[in-house]
């Protein structure tokens, strides 16, 4: 079974909140899809979706979970989903750990980069985040839960893939 889980934070910007929905994939732990913007629509995890599908197409058996904000549970996200034929998961009512990967990633992104920071525009935090994202996260930063080696790494060592 091959799951992704996905969530949204924020990040505060002297223009005020910039909204991060990001995609993880848990084979790879690789951060696949990702958008930012300075609302919570639901085209902001809409974004992110259509990202991680650009990317890696959707894998067949892919359970996708989330928590039950309103953007994931809305008909524009699950339509993608149906499209592509992706199983939704949703947490459990007032259960913040059941989609505990993605509060890590947030949690890795704010402690190594974000409280670091003081971000004057959206457009700077912007370009810092994608730069964590893409060029440290995914390509530089190792896990212990796919054997310190770094998500691009992993990635490149899953038998599925040839699969997508």
């Amino acid at each position: 079974m091959h799951c992704q889980a996905v969530d949204i934070t924020y990040v505060d910007t002297d223009e005020g909140w910039l909204y991060v929905a990001a995609l993880k994939d848990m084979a790879t732990r690789e951060i696949v899809g990702w958008a930012m913007d300075d609302h919570l629509r639901s085209e902001l995890c809409c974004d992110a979706l259509n990202m991680a599908l650009g990317r890696r197409g959707p894998v067949p058996g892919l359970i996708h979970h989330s928590d039950r904000g309103v953007q994931y549970a809305g008909g524009e996200y699950r339509k993608l989903l149906g499209a592509a034929r992706i199983t939704q998961s949703m947490s459990r009512t007032g259960e913040c750990l059941d989609n505990a990967p993605m509060e890590s990633f947030f949690a890795s992104l704010k402690k190594e980069l974000v409280h670091r920071e003081r971000f004057k525009t959206r457009v700077q935090a912007k370009a810092a985040i994608f730069e964590y994202i893409e060029v440290f996260y995914n390509r530089q930063r190792r896990h212990s839960a796919i054997g310190y080696q770094t998500p691009a790494q992993a990635y490149e060592t899953m038998t599925w893939k040839s699969a997508a």
